[in-house]
């Protein structure tokens, strides 16, 4: 089974010659990422940052991460203390998890990590999900073997909204993928009714040749996320590393954006709506 590293894992801040010797003395810092969909509930992966001169590979990896943190999820009413599990199908393969505090539209959800002697913080809500209408697998021409999802949905008027639209390949992929450009602001919609060509999302391990579309013999899911301002601006900024050519590990000269206090990475909430396409068979 392939496995896979998303994005965040060993983050690095970048530094300009001038304070290259400070940035080794630095600690190093603790990077999240973490997020609570409506209806599911909270998954947080969590590691410390690799020193700048070190060498980023899986095994390396592995060193920097973290599982013996607390990490408490509240909704100001009710806590729950995630527990965490190996899944050998990501790299790095650990997931702190939540079995009882489901996410809900509307509510604010804090994030507490304890760990040595550090305690870092964030707070997120869930914006309202809204409906995916369809997704659909259009080839550009009838005889290709490889082509693109489409999708519609209807953004709600009167209703500021984020966008943030995700794929996930049957047996392929264990976790849902940002799509490249898929991170949406509705100042920019012309209508009410949206419609979009969805570009397949990068993943960083394994290291293979990147391709945008989708192949027949695919079993796509295809997910529709509410996002809040905060996660739109850190997605914004990883595609922003991607598309000037540099890895998301090593910013070249700029911090993904962050709402961690006392660490780096995002804690995000979701609302979601999700739909199943399939494609035909590989020839």
């Amino acid at each position: 089974m392939k496995k896979y590293l998303l994005f965040l894992f060993v983050l690095v801040i970048s530094c300009s010659k001038d304070d290259f010797s400070q940035q080794l003395s630095h600690e190093s810092k603790i990077v999240v990422e973490g997020w609570i969909e409506e209806g599911d509930f909270a998954q947080v992966l969590l590691s410390s940052s690799i020193p700048i001169t070190d060498v980023v590979d899986s095994t390396n990896v592995l060193d920097h991460v973290i599982r013996s943190a607390k990490i408490t999820i509240s909704d100001g009413e009710t806590s729950e203390v995630l527990r965490v599990k190996n899944d050998k199908n990501r790299v790095p393969p650990f997931v702190y998890f939540g079995t009882s505090l489901k996410g809900e539209a509307g509510k604010e959800y804090s994030l507490k990590i304890e760990y040595l002697n550090r305690v870092i913080q964030a707070i997120t809500t869930i914006p309202k999900s809204v409906e995916l209408k369809s997704a659909e697998y259009i080839k550009r021409n009838p005889t290709d073997t490889t082509g693109y999802i489409f999708v519609k949905f209807d953004d709600p008027m009167n209703e500021k909204n984020y966008y943030q639209i995700a794929t996930k390949i049957d047996v392929e992929e264990p976790i849902f993928v940002p799509s490249f450009y898929g991170n949406l602001d509705d100042k920019n919609f012309q209508t009410a009714f949206v419609s979009a060509q969805i570009n397949r999302g990068i993943l960083l391990f394994p290291k293979t040749k990147f391709t945008p579309y989708f192949a027949d013999g695919d079993l796509i899911f295809v997910k529709l996320r509410t996002q809040n301002k905060d996660a739109l601006d850190f997605w914004n900024s990883w595609q922003n590393e991607i598309v000037n050519s540099r890895n998301p590990i090593y910013p070249s000269n700029t911090s993904l954006k962050s709402n961690i206090k006392g660490g780096i990475g995002i804690w995000a909430g979701y609302g979601q709506s999700t739909l199943k396409v399939t494609t035909p068979p590989k020839k």
